[in-house]
């Protein structure tokens, strides 16, 4: 097939000129860029199919320059990481094998990888080897796998099977949340059919940690749901005290980890996260701190026969053997090899590799908190972990500033609210990012704060 080896040749020529080119140029889409490429693509489709290499040259010219530059090393939006080089070219080769990654009868070859990558996730943050995995497409959807494990669960203790009878009659569920809690936790509670509103909120302190004091008593089927890493500030709920207040009460516990508990995999960082270890189901990504391609969402529960209960199917066609098949452990049937980028992550990383890309950029995010704090620039957090919240004064000026320093495209930073205030979210959680890249952010963002005047 030459021709096709030409073109995927051709195609890794162009992403790695478009990687090598981040340093250079601005973190957000080249001037005009976006305008051009929805212009470009205002058309009919086409009555005649195009040949495969023009195609690419579009995609490319008029797509390429449109992209925020999020796999460089000066992008701190969204908690997002760069794709490692491992895990990238994993993500490329997986995609010319085609795998319908659903369980051994469909690839062998990515179900035993995926067996090796959760290992291994397990492995890397001392969770329990007992428990079970699903690879699904983000933080949502590991919420969701979770949360119905843990739904059918608590109803079946209650004596209800949900699988069976659905939640007409049911007993009633509490789900106790923090008042931080993450927006998708509550996406999700809809639709598992507990209701966003139809929740217990514990009140938090400055950093948008669970109070664990004067906690309310609970009884029959309840779900509690911790924050192991706030998305603004990074804080970490007490875990120790509140799983011990949820286990006298017969609660499941769930854990929102999305990045917060990769801090686990770090002798320095697990002590904020140690205590998490004993909950139920745990629910977190992978394209946020391990660095793997978008679209990779981890979901882990304790007790495996919830999960299976939860997700389970049959089907005549499907070739159910003896092993583990993914499509009985997760929402989906049909599904892409992500696996084989979580364990490409891991190999490149290894244990001591993994430990220090979270050090690292717990040290990055500090000297940003301390440059902007010499600055007179106000930090509105506790930086416990790769995540600063800083302020400009009014609002109107926060905006600002962000928006200046997005325009001049050093840097990305991206805005928040926090205790009722417009912020700047900064997360460190790429690869790339270098000591260099800090420095040169961190005298962008002082220039735009010098730049923009009061309000």
């Amino acid at each position: 097939m030459p021709f096709v080896r030409d073109l995927l040749a051709d195609a890794a020529r162009r992403a790695a000129d478009y990687l090598e080119r981040l340093d250079s140029r601005p973190v957000g889409p080249l001037p005009g860029a976006t305008e051009r490429l929805v212009a470009a693509l205002d058309q009919p489709l086409p009555e005649m199919g195009s040949d495969a290499v023009d195609i690419l040259a579009v995609l490319d010219d008029l797509a390429s320059p449109a992209t925020v530059a999020s796999a460089g090393g000066r992008y701190f939006g969204f908690v997002t990481g760069g794709a490692l080089p491992a895990a990238l070219a994993a993500n490329i080769l997986a995609g010319a094998w085609d795998q319908n990654s659903f369980g051994w009868a469909s690839s062998p070859a990515v179900a035993a990888i995926e067996d090796a990558a959760l290992r291994w996730v397990k492995e890397a943050l001392g969770l329990p080897p007992a428990s079970e995995g699903a690879l699904v497409t983000g933080a949502t959807m590991a919420h969701f796998t979770c949360l119905a494990a843990a739904r059918n669960r608590v109803l079946k203790e209650a004596g209800w099977n949900v699988d069976a009878d659905g939640l007409f009659g049911a007993p009633e569920i509490t789900v106790v949340v923090g008042a931080e809690a993450h927006a998708t936790l509550f996406k999700v509670l809809s639709m598992l059919g507990l209701g966003r509103r139809r929740v217990l909120t514990l009140p938090v302190d400055a950093e948008g940690r669970i109070l664990p004091d004067n906690l309310p008593q609970i009884a029959g089927p309840t779900i509690v749901c911790l924050q192991a890493g706030n998305v603004n500030s990074g804080a970490f709920d007490p875990a120790e005290p509140l799983i011990a207040w949820a286990r006298q009460g017969g609660a499941w516990v769930h854990v929102d980890g999305a990045f917060g508990i990769w801090a686990l995999a770090s002798a320095q960082k697990a002590p904020l996260a140690r205590g998490y270890t004993a909950a139920d189901s745990w629910a977190f990504d992978a394209h946020k701190w391990l660095n793997v391609p978008y679209d990779s969402g981890i979901a882990l529960v304790a007790d495996r026969s919830a999960l299976t209960d939860a997700m389970s199917l049959t089907g005549a066609y499907l070739m159910a053997g003896d092993r583990r098949d993914a499509m009985a452990v997760t929402p989906d049937s049909s599904r892409r090899a992500r696996a084989v980028e979580v364990w490409a992550a891991l190999k490149s990383l290894g244990r001591r590799g993994l430990a220090e890309l979270v050090e690292r950029h717990c040290r990055q995010a500090r000297r940003l908190a301390e440059g902007l704090r010499q600055a007179g620039i106000a930090v509105l957090n506790d930086v416990v972990l790769n995540q600063v919240v800083v302020g400009f004064g009014s609002d109107a000026r926060t905006h600002a500033v962000i928006a200046t320093i997005q325009d001049d495209g050093t840097c990305w930073c991206g805005g928040t609210v926090w205790h009722g205030v417009a912020a700047m979210r900064i997360s460190v959680s790429s690869w790339a990012t270098t000591d260099d890249d800090i420095e040169r952010s961190l005298a962008a963002i002082l220039k735009a704060d010098r730049d923009t005047p009061s309000t």
